[in-house]
């Protein structure tokens, strides 16, 4: 008899498990409705928001009206905001909710020089411009910003409780905003970050990135006739020649996953004058932090070399520097679930005729247009770009996504990355990033077992390594684009 009321009870349990179980994924789907159409119905406003900052096209530390605009918006939707945080003008936090779990959005906004470009399939320069979004920030800040204001309104109803956190970090491309954040410790008190960035498909981040640091290594030397009194002078261009001559010859001695690369900023001005100035500004990239520092040192030492050999004096600055991302394959897989929920991009009659025409500029084989609606397994791919969000990942558990807001084969940092940027599919894309993020933001504030499994992930990457910004104790380079 006592076997038997043993059985019973251990059914009537699994019944009540299996009860509280649907109960809770009901509860889920509906709450992930809500926020979707929270997401839809804005529609029209993200759109603006977006197009808005596409048109300012402001680069990196001077995102002025970009940043103003994205703030606007979440103060208009009950969001506190502290701006002109960790140093940079353009920086902000805003803030919903109370206590925990507090999962922070992350949102860029900043866009690259040189890249002016209107929404048409051939390269058109729009005359008043010299910037671009070519990397689709201007979509990156309003998608966070619409999935903020989706977990918002349901912080709001009661929902779900917790706080909501948007980190509005300008200068991606090269300014480091979220490494002076992160050093700041904004992060310190947050459980879970997530990101998601514009792409030319739909897929989970399972992939690192490459750490990075970057200087400008200025050369002085004497000015002089080149043609009359060339022995008076010593030339601060031809330390920058022998610094990159050096540099070139060093490749072959290198580990062959690391990239250096670089651009002369300022050669002097006349031919006919010795160059007493002269500038060269390199970037210094390798899968692992410790080996971007030990390249970096030898970088110098070309450098020192070059001056020396040159009779120039050289002095160094580093601008920025970020560490590589640490992938946390407990929220990924959450993300991943999400994502293929949410689906991918469907293009209309007339965005086919664009993304046919547009194709037609690109190097190689290109994509089918439909993959832009097809949602990639998760797997791990190459990448070999950088990001800040590295650091980021280093001091919270941090998730990351990509979303079809591109033709399909489109270069990110290309004329057709910005031109793709004004149209209504990367509207569509951004929503699908939006909703994407909102999502899994609620898997997280219902289930504090996905967010200890995610931290403990971060702690066994980590190993014993304390974090310490590979750009130093430098202050924001909010100048360095002048």
């Amino acid at each position: 008899m006592k076997k038997i009321l043993t059985t019973v009870v251990s059914i009537a349990i699994g019944y009540s498990c299996m009860a509280q179980m649907t109960t809770f994924v009901k509860k889920l789907d509906a709450l992930k409705a809500e926020s979707a159409k929270n997401i839809q119905g804005g529609f029209d406003t993200y759109k603006k928001v977006a197009l808005g900052i596409w048109d300012y096209a402001e680069v990196e530390f001077k995102e002025n009206k970009s940043s103003q605009l994205l703030q606007n918006t979440l103060t208009d939707n009950g969001f506190t905001v502290e701006a002109g945080v960790a140093g940079m003008p353009t920086a902000f936090v805003a803030t919903y909710g109370s206590g925990q779990p507090v999962i922070g959005i992350l949102a860029e906004f900043d866009a690259l020089p040189g890249l002016s470009q209107d929404s048409s399939s051939s390269k058109t320069p729009i005359a008043s411009k010299t910037a671009g979004h070519g990397c689709g920030h201007h979509l990156f800040g309003t998608g966070s910003v619409a999935a903020a204001i989706a977990i918002k309104t349901l912080l709001a109803g009661g929902e779900i409780k917790g706080t909501v956190k948007v980190f509005g970090s300008p200068a991606e491309e090269g300014g480091g905003g979220k490494v002076y954040m992160v050093r700041e410790g904004l992060f310190n008190n947050v459980d879970v970050v997530l990101h998601w960035h514009p792409s030319d498909q739909n897929l989970v981040t399972n992939t690192s990135a490459l750490a990075y640091r970057s200087a400008k290594f200025r050369f002085y030397g004497i000015a002089a006739h080149a043609a009359a009194a060339p022995d008076k002078g010593r030339s601060a261009l031809d330390a920058v020649e022998g610094m990159d001559y050096f540099v070139n010859m060093m490749r072959e001695h290198i580990p062959q996953e690391s990239r250096i690369h670089y651009v002369i900023t300022n050669g002097g001005k006349a031919p006919n004058v010795v160059p007493d100035f002269a500038e060269v500004f390199y970037y210094i990239r390798h899968p692992e932090r410790a080996m971007v520092e030990s390249l970096f040192g030898r970088v110098v030492k070309a450098a020192e070399g070059a001056a020396l050999g040159t009779e120039t004096t050289m002095a160094y600055e580093v601008i920025d520097g970020t560490h590589d991302l640490l992938i946390n394959k407990t929220l990924a897989l959450a993300m991943q679930a999400n994502l293929e929920k949410v689906g991918g991009v469907n293009y209309a009659p007339d965005e086919v005729v664009f993304a046919k025409q547009l194709q037609t500029t690109f190097l190689g084989k290109v994509p089918a247009l439909d993959s832009a609606s097809i949602v990639k397994p998760l797997h791990t791919e190459k990448n070999q770009g950088s990001t800040n969000v590295g650091d980021v990942s280093y001091v919270v558990p941090t998730v990351g996504m990509e979303a079809a807001t591109w033709v399909p084969g489109t270069p990110a940092h290309s004329w057709q990355a910005v031109a793709c940027g004004g149209k209504d599919m990367c509207i569509r894309g951004m929503i699908v990033a939006s909703k994407t993020l909102a999502y899994t933001a609620i898997d997280l504030f219902l289930n504090p077992a996905l967010i200890k499994k995610a931290k403990d992930e971060l702690l066994a990457a980590k190993g014993g390594y304390q974090y310490k910004a590979l750009l130093g104790d430098r202050k924001p380079a909010l100048n360095y684009r002048d």
